[in-house]
Formats: C-alpha cells, structure tokens, sequence
C-alpha cells in the first residue's frame, strides 16, 4: 500500500462527557465517518470521509458534535500553498481530472458587495411599501418598441409569448439525476405556490412532475436527454443551453451510478451508461444555426412559447449575446463563473468565465447602443445571495434572475461541494433512496416560499427607499447605484459612478 500523502480536512470534535452513544450520527452520515467502537464502548470518527455537511452536528441529540478545520499544516509558502500541494498529491495518485461541485470557493471580487443603492431623501421622496402598491411582477419575452394599432385604429395590445413573474425570481436549471427527485418537487410546488418558474435542467422532466408544466421551463441541452415533444409542449417557456457558468466551454457529465431507475427513463438513455453532453450542440456552429434551432422549436410549439438560450459569461459576452437577440430567442439567461454545478472540472470551475455583474453591464449596454434591447429580456444567474444582489442586478439591466445554489440552501443544503459524490446526507443531491426521503417536498418547498416572500418584501423596501414603485422603472437605472473600492476601469464597464459623486 502506498503512503497516504493526503491528512484529513476536518476533525469531529466530540464531548464524550455529552455524547450518550446513541448512534444518531452513525445512522445519519451516508459517508460513514461515525462508528461505535464495542471494545471501548464509545462512539469513534473515521475523519478522512468527513466532508463537513454537517448532518450528525444538527442531529445529534445532546450537542455533542462540532465538525472543525484541521490545524495541520505546511511549511508555508505563498506560491506553493496547502491547497496547490494537496491538489498535485490527488492528480499524482490517481492521474485523473479533479471534479468539484457548487460555484468557486476563490477569493475573487464580489462586485454586488462593491456597489450601494441610493436612496431618497426631500425632494424625491420615499415610497411605503406597506401603504402604497408596489409593483413587483415582471414579464419576460420580446416588448414592442412603439405603439401599433390595427386597420381600426385601435391599439394592437397583442404580443409574442411571455412569462409572468409575480416576483423577478425563479428556479435556475438542476436537472433530475443531479438534485433528487423530491429536490425536484420541491422546486416545482414552490414554483407554482409563488406564481413563478422552475428550470428542469438537462436531464428531462419526470412524468411526475407534468402537472407542473405552466410553472415549468424545460431545457434543451446538447445531449437532448429526455427531450421529445410532449416534453417541449408541456413547458411554460424552453430554454436552449449553449454554455454554464461554472464550466463555460464544455460539456456535461452525469455518472452512470447516477443514471437508475427514473432517471434513466427521464433521460431516456441505459441503466448506468454516463450521460455525456457534448461541448458544443452538433447542430450550432453559428448564430444562423442557432436561429435555426430557436425557430425549429417554436414551430413544433406552434409559436405559443418563449424561447431563452442561456450561455455563460465570457470574455467577449456582449457581441454573443448581441447575436443571439438576433437570433429570434425572446429571453437571455447569462450564467457568470461563480454559478454552481453539480459536477466540474475544479480548474475550469475556478479559472474560466468573468463574474456576471461585469457580463451583465456590458450585455445591456450593447443591446441598448444597438437599438435591439427590447429584442429580448435579460435573466442572469450565478451566485445571486439575497434581495439586495436582485435589486442591483435590476438596476445593471437585468429583467430577472436565475437562483440555485441560495435555493438548495434553503432545502437545508449545507455547501459541502461533494454532490457528485452521490451521497447528499440532506437528500438533495443523491439517487439513494435511504437519502432521497430525507428531504419532505412539503417542507422544502414551504421553505423555498418563506425565502422568497422575505425577500420579495426586502425588495418592496429597498425600492420604497430609492422612491421607485414598479420593477419597470428599477430595471436599468444605474443612476440608482454607486460603486465603493472599484478603479475607474470597473466603473466604466459597470457604468456607474463612485460613492460621493
């Protein structure tokens, strides 16, 4: 056996002056870290399968447990750091690609916590959320730049198809077979409770969940896993993945262990055979092709649906997303390099893309010097934390957002970034049945509604504060925003100024 370079991330910490044996920990960790020692009659840690989820710290009935950070350490070095060594000590004993799970942990800047809101004060007054309306509904879809009108002369109130958000929110796209099916459900109920949409993600919708088709998005990716045209058809709105934000530029790879049961036949692939998408769709090769597939799916839904084509953010994002306006889609979705992820490769996770604030700023003003922004509506995701991420996104010229990863932590997700292990101890991103019922959908999604409904009134709040009352006239006015510690480059493509001016 050769010598285990790697020393365990975490310790468990454990009071045996608390700890009654009672096994819960034992029971509840799908890693095995926890087992009871018959010899010296106390319960006992295998710290090396510890990913600090923290499932036996919330259970354990007397408070016995505390998961904490190892203090072992290298000698230091700030070029060959703890995190370097240990990654090339994994490639050396396994010669494999490092796979990581949910959005970057690196220490790049946050810009929504760089820029602040106005707010008003005598001659442009506040606005009470509690005693006024406030508008908080949102429509996404192409909006008509001028005012037709019939042979009549009446005003032709008709439009192309679009999706009604009672809040500017909705579910980003984890597919079934990455989160689990009561994951699923949870999003889905949720979704409809609060009059606002779920995104199935790239692995079909279970048939389960069909009744939830007008608060559902379905998702055409390059593997076309589970796509048909019943699925097309049942949707509220589909969505053509072109790229992610966690690993923009390639493909995606769902292991086989994962395709079982339901799965495999939402995915309509084998029992077991890895379900790979490829990088590119093998139909696109240009915008022309693009438009192509944009109208393809609208003819088979007899042009009764929006179309999104999602993509992630990249260096040249605003003329890709020029091109797709062009391409007939009736909504963007830009994912930025902080969005999470099921599964990726770590150095692409964490060194490929640009943060979505930058993506979005470019991107709205592009379309708006080119006269084509009412083209499309504008939804952006990755790493959308809380109401005031949501008001300053609006405000860059976003229409609404995309969440997953707040989502999943609203389902008791505790961001362990092992969920392509397939052993989610919280019943979210696993297969195992054993693991699966330990998430309610009823609870889940009651949780997923509070987090919404807080944070619909914080964006009531914050809105009454800046003396604006409709999401309408918030989207876009970056007059409203100030940046704080940001050069004049980043100020320029964000297209705000500095605090103080």
């Amino acid at each position: 056996m050769g010598i285990n370079y790697l020393y365990p991330d975490y310790e468990v910490s454990r009071n045996l002056q608390r700890c009654i044996a009672c096994r819960v920990c034992e029971r509840q960790c799908a890693n095995e870290v926890h087992h009871y020692d018959e010899e010296l009659k106390i319960m006992a840690s295998d710290e090396s399968k510890c990913v600090n989820c923290h499932r036996c710290v919330s259970l354990c009935p007397t408070r016995a447990l505390k998961i904490v950070r190892t203090d072992h350490t290298f000698k230091a070095n700030a070029n060959w750091t703890e995190e370097v060594i240990t990654d090339v000590y994994r490639q050396a004993g396994t010669g494999g690609v490092l796979l990581a799970s949910m959005g970057t942990p690196k220490n790049y800047p946050v810009y929504w916590d760089k820029i602040l809101i106005n707010a008003s004060q005598v001659t442009n007054p506040s606005i009470d959320p509690l005693r006024e309306p406030m508008e908080t509904t949102t429509f996404l879809g192409q909006k008509t730049a001028k005012i037709q009108r019939n042979p009549d002369g009446s005003i032709d109130t008709s439009t192309t198809p679009q999706l009604k958000l009672n809040v500017p929110v909705m579910f980003s796209a984890m597919s079934y077979g990455s989160i689990s099916y009561n994951a699923h459900k949870s999003l889905a109920l949720a979704a409809q409770k609060l009059g606002i949409y779920y995104n199935t993600g790239e692995g079909g919708l279970h048939e389960d969940f069909y009744q939830y088709g007008p608060n559902t998005i379905v998702q055409v990716a390059s593997g076309r896993f589970g796509v048909h045209p019943g699925y097309l058809k049942t949707g509220a709105a589909i969505e053509i993945k072109m790229g992610q934000g966690a690993k923009p530029g390639i493909g995606g790879h769902l292991p086989g262990a994962k395709i079982i049961g339901d799965v495999s036949r939402t995915r309509m692939i084998p029992e077991g055979s890895d379900a790979i998408s490829p990088a590119p769709h093998h139909d696109i090769y240009s915008i022309e092709d693009l438009r192509q597939l944009v109208y393809t799916l609208k003819e088979a839904t007899n042009y009764e649906k929006p179309i999104i084509v999602k993509i992630a953010a990249v260096h040249n994002i605003s003329a890709i997303a020029s091109g797709v306006a062009r391409s007939g889609a009736d909504i963007i979705a830009i994912d930025g390099f902080r969005g999470g992820t099921g599964a990726a490769p770590a150095r692409t996770r964490d060194n490929v893309g640009i943060p979505i604030e930058l993506a979005l700023a470019s991107v709205d003003r592009r379309l708006r010097e080119e006269g084509i922004r009412n083209n499309v509506s504008i939804v952006i995701g990755g790493s959308i934390r809380n109401s005031a991420d949501i008001v300053k996104a609006i405000a860059l010229g976003a229409d609404a957002v995309y969440i997953a990863t707040s989502a999943l932590l609203a389902l008791g997700c505790h961001l362990c970034r092992t969920c392509h292990l397939g052993r989610c101890n919280w019943g979210i991103a696993t297969q195992r049945p054993d693991l699966v019922k330990r998430l309610n959908p009823e609870v889940g999604s009651e949780r997923l509604v509070n987090l919404i409904t807080a944070w619909n009134h914080e964006i009531k709040e914050m809105m009454g504060g800046m003396g604006i009352n409709s999401i309408e006239a918030l989207r876009g006015n970056r007059l409203m925003l100030r940046g704080i510690g940001l050069t004049e480059k980043e100020l320029q493509i964000l297209g705000i100024l500095h605090a103080g001016e």
